[in-house]
């Protein structure tokens, strides 16, 4: 490791860790339990998992993505019963690590992936809007959204406390959004989530407000729910099962989306994919066994690293050390910070995961039929729970191709002097996304590529993904690309993506 890789790497895993540190509180508070368990998790994910990672510059912790599913399940079953529910989801996940099924993950539909965000994102704000007002949020989303007269009415009476807290949410949530759109190119790196909880906790220090702060232990292990032998054997209820499954199915999606992602955003070491599940597998186990909260791969970190300079994993690794470090040596500064300051990060959040530029993406690239399937994915996840939201759009995805489902996707590489020509024929449907990664990203990278396409009938928007993801990559490299055979009528989701992607590179 040479020293200019050392010093970016170091200065990235401070960014990170400003980064990462509201988040490991804001999500234990947005779960339910104590923020000593969010804390873990955050170490863990950094340490252990940044060892481990296929992903080197992807960083790891506790999702905003799971706080509903955790919030909803602490509250039937207890805070105990989750370290049995994690070490399981763990080792499912190690078990797909070693199956090399990660690339399955990917093709499951773009359309339900973000659906399934999308209304997490609505339940958290749902939840934390309660939190903002000095109120405690509900179990559910339709609860959350009968319970605002409440809230409200509470502020319409005058209570004083909840103005108060509404002041300071308000404030820091403001600040935080403010800043993202006008801070100072010399302070870029500065996260926006630090300037709210921040402010909000000046405000709570300095005027000596009564409002809710983080309740803070003496210690680490204080916080924490050690699972026992008791709690291992109910493990065996439905519905602690369905939780598992669901949480280690949602993890590991959430988490190569993630890494998908980083990917497109710098040009260093691919992420290999079932090394990556195994990391996750083997931190969520980990989180399990020191009762704390799941953790995945999350894009708000790992795109704070990689804009901030990282080169190597050390980064990961390092900004799990300051957290140690911070709660080791100076656990009064959280239990300063107010909870609706975390709200309002929570909120941003939310925000985020909805994103609505993937629906406009969906309809201008794809037509309406997968933005139908982000809506009822979306709906049922906010009005039901999040298993049949899942479900509903995985059929719905499954539907729209059932007339192609019997057909395949033929794929045939022919090595020429100074290309190779990939010929695609047939129909391309997400079952055939694994196969179709593994021949693309296994292309020999110092040559042009010719995709030829001899009869291709029809691509669904996995596949199309898929392709375009790989083609933005290759044009970030500098690869040489050509198109040929292409009558438009038989495949139109294709034929935009390579026209735009292959105008960039001429």
């Amino acid at each position: 490791m040479t020293n200019t890789s050392l010093s970016r790497d170091l200065a990235s895993s401070l960014v990170v860790f400003l980064v990462a540190m509201p988040l490991c509180l804001g999500i234990a508070v947005a779960s339910g339990v104590p923020v000593a368990m969010g804390i873990v998790s955050g170490i863990v994910g950094g340490i252990i998992v940044g060892l481990l990672a296929g992903s080197p510059l992807q960083v790891s912790g506790p999702a905003a993505g799971l706080a509903v599913i955790v919030f909803s399940f602490v509250q039937q079953y207890g805070v105990a019963m989750l370290g049995p529910v994690l070490v399981a989801a763990g080792l499912l996940q190690i078990l797909a690590g070693f199956l090399k099924i990660g690339s399955w993950f990917r093709a499951i539909s773009p359309a339900v992936v973000h659906g399934m965000l999308a209304g997490i994102g609505i339940l958290i704000i749902l939840g934390q809007i309660h939190v903002v007002m000095g109120a405690e949020p509900a179990a559910g989303g339709l609860e959350n959204v009968a319970a605002i007269d409440n809230s409200i009415g509470t502020l319409w009476r005058g209570d004083a406390n909840a103005l108060i807290a509404l002041g300071v949410g308000v404030a820091s949530l403001l600040a935080m959004v403010a800043w993202e759109k006008f801070r100072p190119k010399a302070l870029s790196l500065v996260p926006g989530a630090l300037i709210g909880v921040g402010l909000g906790t000046v405000l709570a220090v300095v005027l000596h407000l009564p409002i809710v702060r983080v309740e803070v232990p003496d210690t680490l292990l204080q916080g924490l729910s050690f699972p026992n032998i008791q709690d291992f054997l109910q493990l065996a209820q439905p519905g602690v099962m369905i939780t598992v499954l669901v949480i280690a199915v949602i993890a590991s999606a959430e988490t190569l989306l993630s890494a998908a992602a980083v990917d497109r955003m710098h040009d260093g070491k691919r992420t290999h994919f079932n090394k990556e599940l195994f990391a996750q597998g083997v931190g969520n186990s980990i989180c399990g066994m020191l009762g704390a909260l799941p953790i995945t791969g999350v894009i708000v970190r790992s795109s704070a690293n990689i804009q901030a300079g990282a080169r190597t994993r050390l980064s990961t690794i390092l900004h799990g050390v300051w957290i140690f470090a911070l709660v080791a040596m100076f656990p009064q500064l959280l239990g300063m910070v107010p909870l609706t300051a975390l709200a309002a990060v929570l909120l941003v959040t939310g925000w985020r995961l909805i994103s609505l530029h993937h629906v406009r993406h969906l309809f201008d690239h794809h037509g309406w039929v997968p933005v139908g399937i982000w809506v009822a994915t979306v709906a049922l996840v906010v009005i039901q729970d999040l298993l049949i939201g899942v479900a509903t759009g995985l059929v719905l995805s499954v539907m729209e191709i059932l007339p192609y489902l019997r057909q395949r996707l033929h794929i045939r590489e022919e090595d020429k002097d100074h290309a190779i020509s990939l010929m695609l024929k047939g129909a391309g449907t997400y079952k055939d996304v694994p196969r179709l990664l593994n021949t693309l990203e296994g292309l020999p990278k110092d040559k042009m590529v010719e995709i030829v396409c001899v009869d291709l009938q029809f691509l669904d928007h996995t596949c199309t993904e898929t392709i375009s993801e790989w083609l933005r990559r290759e044009r970030r490299s500098g690869r040489q690309l050509a198109m040929m055979n292409t009558p438009a009528g038989h495949h139109p989701r294709l034929i935009p993506h390579f026209k735009r992607f292959l105008a960039e590179v001429a």
